[in-house]
Protein backbone atom coordinates (compact mmCIF):
# COMPACT_ATOMS: atom_id res chain seq x y z
CA UNK A 1 0.00 0.00 0.00
CA UNK A 2 1.29 3.12 -1.02
CA UNK A 3 0.77 6.54 1.47
CA UNK A 4 2.69 9.02 -1.08
CA UNK A 5 2.07 12.66 -1.33
CA UNK A 6 0.61 13.80 -4.37
CA UNK A 7 2.75 15.98 -6.53
CA UNK A 8 1.51 18.80 -8.34
CA UNK A 9 1.99 16.81 -11.97
CA UNK A 10 0.10 13.34 -10.83
CA UNK A 11 -3.02 13.26 -12.54
CA UNK A 12 -5.65 13.38 -10.27
CA UNK A 13 -9.92 12.32 -11.33
CA UNK A 14 -11.82 14.80 -9.67
CA UNK A 15 -15.37 12.22 -9.92
CA UNK A 16 -18.22 14.92 -9.82
CA UNK A 17 -16.42 18.30 -10.61
CA UNK A 18 -19.88 20.29 -11.40
CA UNK A 19 -21.24 19.23 -8.10
CA UNK A 20 -20.76 21.27 -5.19
CA UNK A 21 -18.36 19.42 -3.51
CA UNK A 22 -16.35 18.58 -6.51
CA UNK A 23 -16.02 22.41 -7.74
CA UNK A 24 -14.65 23.19 -4.60
CA UNK A 25 -12.13 20.29 -4.17
CA UNK A 26 -11.21 21.16 -8.19
CA UNK A 27 -10.62 25.22 -6.92
CA UNK A 28 -8.45 24.00 -3.98
CA UNK A 29 -6.43 21.86 -6.39
CA UNK A 30 -5.55 24.86 -9.14
CA UNK A 31 -5.06 27.26 -6.34
CA UNK A 32 -2.65 24.58 -4.37
CA UNK A 33 -0.56 24.62 -7.79
CA UNK A 34 -2.20 21.15 -9.38
CA UNK A 35 -2.00 20.98 -13.10
CA UNK A 36 -2.55 17.59 -14.39
CA UNK A 37 -6.42 17.17 -13.15
CA UNK A 38 -9.12 15.25 -15.30
CA UNK A 39 -12.89 14.88 -14.77
CA UNK A 40 -16.25 14.45 -17.02
CA UNK A 41 -19.23 15.69 -17.10
CA UNK A 42 -21.92 13.40 -16.40
CA UNK A 43 -23.34 13.47 -20.25
CA UNK A 44 -19.36 12.46 -21.32
CA UNK A 45 -19.55 9.77 -18.89
CA UNK A 46 -22.30 8.09 -17.00
CA UNK A 47 -20.61 6.51 -13.65
CA UNK A 48 -23.67 4.23 -12.96
CA UNK A 49 -22.01 2.13 -16.65
CA UNK A 50 -19.50 -0.44 -16.00
CA UNK A 51 -18.08 -0.50 -19.32
CA UNK A 52 -17.86 3.25 -19.91
CA UNK A 53 -15.81 3.48 -16.40
CA UNK A 54 -13.42 0.78 -16.98
CA UNK A 55 -12.81 2.62 -20.03
CA UNK A 56 -12.17 6.04 -18.92
CA UNK A 57 -9.89 4.60 -16.13
CA UNK A 58 -8.27 2.29 -18.35
CA UNK A 59 -7.15 5.11 -21.06
CA UNK A 60 -6.51 7.92 -18.26
CA UNK A 61 -5.11 5.62 -15.55
CA UNK A 62 -5.31 8.22 -12.72
CA UNK A 63 -2.80 7.94 -9.46
CA UNK A 64 -5.61 9.95 -7.80
CA UNK A 65 -9.44 9.60 -7.42
CA UNK A 66 -11.58 12.27 -5.27
CA UNK A 67 -14.73 10.21 -5.38
CA UNK A 68 -17.25 13.28 -4.96
CA UNK A 69 -19.55 12.11 -7.60
CA UNK A 70 -23.19 10.96 -6.35
CA UNK A 71 -27.12 11.64 -6.22
CA UNK A 72 -28.32 13.89 -3.63
CA UNK A 73 -31.29 15.95 -2.49
CA UNK A 74 -33.04 17.01 0.59
CA UNK A 75 -35.62 15.46 2.72
CA UNK A 76 -38.37 15.35 0.19
CA UNK A 77 -35.81 14.18 -2.59
CA UNK A 78 -34.73 11.44 -0.42
CA UNK A 79 -38.15 10.85 0.18
CA UNK A 80 -39.65 10.27 -3.06
CA UNK A 81 -36.38 9.04 -5.41
CA UNK A 82 -35.70 5.85 -2.85
CA UNK A 83 -34.77 3.55 -5.71
CA UNK A 84 -32.54 6.45 -7.90
CA UNK A 85 -30.77 7.29 -4.56
CA UNK A 86 -29.79 3.15 -3.65
CA UNK A 87 -29.30 2.70 -6.83
CA UNK A 88 -27.41 5.34 -8.38
CA UNK A 89 -25.02 5.51 -5.40
CA UNK A 90 -24.36 2.10 -5.23
CA UNK A 91 -23.00 1.78 -8.97
CA UNK A 92 -21.38 5.05 -8.96
CA UNK A 93 -19.20 4.38 -6.49
CA UNK A 94 -19.12 0.56 -7.19
CA UNK A 95 -17.62 1.06 -10.52
CA UNK A 96 -15.15 3.65 -9.26
CA UNK A 97 -13.85 2.22 -6.86
CA UNK A 98 -13.62 -1.74 -8.32
CA UNK A 99 -11.93 0.33 -11.32
CA UNK A 100 -9.59 2.70 -9.68
CA UNK A 101 -8.09 -0.78 -7.51
CA UNK A 102 -8.13 -2.44 -11.75
CA UNK A 103 -5.85 0.52 -12.74
CA UNK A 104 -3.84 0.33 -9.50
CA UNK A 105 -4.45 3.92 -8.42
CA UNK A 106 -2.56 5.49 -5.95
CA UNK A 107 -4.95 6.33 -2.92
CA UNK A 108 -8.69 6.89 -4.12
CA UNK A 109 -10.70 9.17 -1.36
CA UNK A 110 -14.72 8.57 -1.01
CA UNK A 111 -16.91 11.44 0.43
CA UNK A 112 -20.24 10.26 2.01
CA UNK A 113 -22.48 12.36 4.36
CA UNK A 114 -23.38 12.17 8.14
CA UNK A 115 -26.80 10.64 7.59
CA UNK A 116 -24.79 7.39 7.98
CA UNK A 117 -24.90 7.52 11.52
CA UNK A 118 -27.97 6.64 13.42
CA UNK A 119 -31.27 8.71 14.06
CA UNK A 120 -30.45 8.61 17.10
CA UNK A 121 -26.92 8.26 17.52
CA UNK A 122 -25.29 9.97 21.13
CA UNK A 123 -24.33 13.12 20.31
CA UNK A 124 -21.46 14.58 19.31
CA UNK A 125 -21.64 11.24 16.76
CA UNK A 126 -18.39 9.29 16.90
CA UNK A 127 -17.08 7.38 14.05
CA UNK A 128 -17.52 3.83 16.18
CA UNK A 129 -21.57 5.15 15.72
CA UNK A 130 -21.74 3.76 12.80
CA UNK A 131 -24.15 0.31 11.89
CA UNK A 132 -25.21 1.01 16.32
CA UNK A 133 -28.68 1.37 15.20
CA UNK A 134 -31.61 2.51 13.17
CA UNK A 135 -31.25 5.49 10.36
CA UNK A 136 -33.35 8.08 9.83
CA UNK A 137 -35.66 6.73 7.50
CA UNK A 138 -36.54 9.65 5.13
CA UNK A 139 -32.80 9.16 3.77
CA UNK A 140 -32.21 5.74 4.60
CA UNK A 141 -31.44 4.81 0.92
CA UNK A 142 -29.09 7.47 0.51
CA UNK A 143 -27.57 6.26 3.79
CA UNK A 144 -27.24 2.72 3.02
CA UNK A 145 -25.51 3.32 -0.42
CA UNK A 146 -22.59 5.76 1.62
CA UNK A 147 -22.08 2.72 4.12
CA UNK A 148 -22.13 0.25 1.73
CA UNK A 149 -18.86 2.82 -0.05
CA UNK A 150 -17.06 3.26 3.25
CA UNK A 151 -17.61 -1.03 3.34
CA UNK A 152 -16.33 -1.31 0.03
CA UNK A 153 -13.19 0.98 0.30
CA UNK A 154 -12.12 -0.70 3.30
CA UNK A 155 -12.86 -4.24 1.74
CA UNK A 156 -10.27 -3.04 -1.40
CA UNK A 157 -7.37 -2.06 1.35
CA UNK A 158 -7.97 -5.74 3.51
CA UNK A 159 -8.30 -7.91 0.74
CA UNK A 160 -5.69 -5.85 -2.25
CA UNK A 161 -3.65 -3.11 0.01
CA UNK A 162 -5.81 -0.64 -2.08
CA UNK A 163 -4.93 2.90 -0.04
CA UNK A 164 -8.94 3.99 -0.10
CA UNK A 165 -9.96 6.41 2.74
CA UNK A 166 -13.60 7.25 3.65
CA UNK A 167 -14.08 11.09 4.57
CA UNK A 168 -18.07 11.86 6.17
CA UNK A 169 -18.27 15.49 6.24
CA UNK A 170 -21.50 17.42 7.94
CA UNK A 171 -24.25 19.75 6.13
CA UNK A 172 -22.29 21.53 3.40
CA UNK A 173 -23.29 25.19 1.69
CA UNK A 174 -21.50 27.07 -1.02
CA UNK A 175 -20.74 27.91 -4.23
CA UNK A 176 -22.75 25.35 -6.90
CA UNK A 177 -25.20 24.64 -4.30
CA UNK A 178 -28.99 23.31 -5.48
CA UNK A 179 -31.52 25.71 -4.74
CA UNK A 180 -34.32 24.26 -6.09
CA UNK A 181 -37.27 24.25 -3.72
CA UNK A 182 -38.25 20.36 -4.47
CA UNK A 183 -35.22 18.79 -3.37
CA UNK A 184 -32.62 21.12 -2.07
CA UNK A 185 -31.16 21.25 1.64
CA UNK A 186 -32.46 23.63 4.38
CA UNK A 187 -29.74 26.33 3.99
CA UNK A 188 -30.28 27.42 0.02
CA UNK A 189 -33.83 26.59 0.70
CA UNK A 190 -34.03 29.38 3.10
CA UNK A 191 -31.33 31.76 1.24
CA UNK A 192 -34.05 31.53 -1.62
CA UNK A 193 -36.37 31.53 0.31
CA UNK A 194 -36.01 34.54 2.19
CA UNK A 195 -34.35 36.45 -1.15
CA UNK A 196 -37.73 35.90 -3.13
CA UNK A 197 -40.30 36.70 -0.24
CA UNK A 198 -38.06 40.21 0.07
CA UNK A 199 -38.02 41.07 -3.75
CA UNK A 200 -41.98 40.02 -4.23
CA UNK A 201 -42.17 41.72 -0.42
CA UNK A 202 -43.98 39.03 0.65
CA UNK A 203 -45.38 39.30 4.26
CA UNK A 204 -44.99 35.31 5.50
CA UNK A 205 -41.62 32.90 4.66
CA UNK A 206 -43.20 29.39 5.70
CA UNK A 207 -40.54 26.99 6.75
CA UNK A 208 -40.86 23.62 6.85
CA UNK A 209 -41.46 21.80 10.85
CA UNK A 210 -40.40 23.05 14.22
CA UNK A 211 -37.21 24.81 14.03
CA UNK A 212 -36.10 23.07 16.60
CA UNK A 213 -33.46 20.59 15.39
CA UNK A 214 -29.74 21.11 15.38
CA UNK A 215 -27.59 21.18 12.58
CA UNK A 216 -24.13 21.18 12.55
CA UNK A 217 -23.09 23.37 8.94
CA UNK A 218 -19.67 23.75 7.01
CA UNK A 219 -18.44 25.84 3.98
CA UNK A 220 -17.52 23.35 1.42
CA UNK A 221 -14.25 25.45 0.95
CA UNK A 222 -12.98 23.99 4.34
CA UNK A 223 -14.29 20.52 2.78
CA UNK A 224 -12.17 21.17 0.19
CA UNK A 225 -9.14 21.90 2.21
CA UNK A 226 -9.92 18.92 4.24
CA UNK A 227 -10.11 16.72 1.49
CA UNK A 228 -6.65 17.99 0.33
CA UNK A 229 -5.56 17.31 3.65
CA UNK A 230 -6.64 13.90 3.94
CA UNK A 231 -5.39 12.50 1.07
CA UNK A 232 -1.40 13.89 1.63
CA UNK A 233 -1.79 13.13 5.28
CA UNK A 234 -4.58 9.98 6.23
CA UNK A 235 -3.94 6.36 5.60
CA UNK A 236 -6.13 4.70 8.11
CA UNK A 237 -9.47 2.06 7.43
CA UNK A 238 -12.69 3.22 8.50
CA UNK A 239 -13.82 6.74 7.79
CA UNK A 240 -12.99 10.06 9.08
CA UNK A 241 -15.78 13.11 10.28
CA UNK A 242 -15.35 16.65 8.93
CA UNK A 243 -17.22 18.67 10.58
CA UNK A 244 -17.03 22.67 12.00
CA UNK A 245 -18.08 21.24 15.19
CA UNK A 246 -20.22 24.06 15.85
CA UNK A 247 -24.50 23.80 15.57
CA UNK A 248 -27.34 25.80 15.17
CA UNK A 249 -31.17 25.50 15.44
CA UNK A 250 -33.15 25.27 12.13
CA UNK A 251 -34.74 28.18 13.67
CA UNK A 252 -31.82 30.43 14.74
CA UNK A 253 -30.31 29.21 11.18
CA UNK A 254 -33.67 31.51 9.62
CA UNK A 255 -33.60 33.99 11.97
CA UNK A 256 -29.47 34.67 10.50
CA UNK A 257 -30.54 33.93 6.91
CA UNK A 258 -33.54 36.26 7.43
CA UNK A 259 -30.72 39.06 8.73
CA UNK A 260 -28.50 38.52 6.20
CA UNK A 261 -30.99 38.59 3.13
CA UNK A 262 -32.30 41.66 4.99
CA UNK A 263 -36.29 40.42 4.72
CA UNK A 264 -38.56 41.90 7.09
CA UNK A 265 -41.65 40.06 6.98
CA UNK A 266 -42.71 37.32 9.40
CA UNK A 267 -41.58 33.77 9.87
CA UNK A 268 -43.86 31.05 10.04
CA UNK A 269 -43.17 27.09 10.85
CA UNK A 270 -45.56 24.54 8.94
CA UNK A 271 -45.43 22.32 11.70
CA UNK A 272 -47.19 19.33 9.74
CA UNK A 273 -43.34 19.29 7.84
CA UNK A 274 -41.30 16.37 9.23
CA UNK A 275 -38.23 17.84 11.17
CA UNK A 276 -35.96 14.89 10.09
CA UNK A 277 -33.20 14.17 11.86
CA UNK A 278 -33.51 16.31 15.71
CA UNK A 279 -29.63 16.59 16.18
CA UNK A 280 -26.21 16.27 14.13
CA UNK A 281 -23.45 17.18 15.46
CA UNK A 282 -20.48 15.34 14.15
CA UNK A 283 -17.71 15.00 17.23
CA UNK A 284 -14.58 16.04 14.75
CA UNK A 285 -11.63 15.54 17.48
CA UNK A 286 -9.94 12.68 15.13
CA UNK A 287 -9.71 15.22 11.98
CA UNK A 288 -8.51 17.74 14.75
CA UNK A 289 -5.77 15.90 15.91
CA UNK A 290 -4.13 15.85 12.47
CA UNK A 291 -4.02 19.14 12.41
CA UNK A 292 -6.74 20.02 10.50
CA UNK A 293 -9.59 22.88 11.31
CA UNK A 294 -12.13 24.46 9.84
CA UNK A 295 -11.65 28.77 8.90
CA UNK A 296 -14.79 30.00 7.87
CA UNK A 297 -17.60 31.51 9.77
CA UNK A 298 -21.08 30.17 9.32
CA UNK A 299 -22.39 33.79 9.07
CA UNK A 300 -19.29 35.09 7.12
CA UNK A 301 -19.67 32.35 4.59
CA UNK A 302 -23.53 32.83 4.23
CA UNK A 303 -22.42 36.24 3.51
CA UNK A 304 -20.24 35.66 0.76
CA UNK A 305 -22.49 33.21 -0.66
CA UNK A 306 -25.25 34.79 -0.56
CA UNK A 307 -23.95 38.22 -2.13
CA UNK A 308 -22.00 35.91 -5.07
CA UNK A 309 -25.17 33.66 -5.49
CA UNK A 310 -28.49 36.71 -5.66
CA UNK A 311 -26.97 40.12 -5.90
CA UNK A 312 -24.63 39.25 -8.30
CA UNK A 313 -27.42 38.73 -10.72
CA UNK A 314 -29.50 41.76 -10.14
Amino acid sequence: MTNSTMEREDKIYIAGHMGMVGSAIKRKLEAAGYTNLVYRTSAELDLRNQESVAAFFETEKPAYVFLAAAKVGGILANNTYKAEFLYDNLMIQNNIIHHAYKQNVKKLLFLGSSCIYPKMASQPMKEDALLTGQLEPTNEPYAIAKIAGIKLCDAYRSQYGCNFISAMPTNLYGPNDNYDLKNSHVLPALLRKFHEAKQADAAVVEVWGTGSPLREFLHVDDLAEACLFLMNNYNEPGHINVGSGKEVTIKDLAEMIKGIVGYDGELKWDVSKPDGTPRKLMDNSKINLLGWQPVIELADGIRTVYSEKFLTIA
